[in-house]
């Protein structure tokens, strides 16, 4: 099972690094920081926790 790397802000639209900051729920909803914080760090969608999404490196 692989983690979905949405490449935009599910609130906001701004496009969002694969290697940069960006926050998910367990659903795998992905928001920019800006987004995160202004929610509370709380999904809109599910009213899951918002954490941290790893960071994807070029192999």
């Amino acid at each position: 099972m692989t983690l979905e790397m949405k490449t935009s802000c599910g609130q906001c639209q701004v496009s969002l690094d694969l290697a940069g900051i960006a926050y998910i729920c367990s659903y795998e909803c992905t928001f920019c920081e800006t987004c995160s914080q202004g929610l509370s760090l709380v999904c809109p969608n599910c009213g899951g926790e918002l954490v941290i999404r790893p960071c994807r490196k070029d192999s």
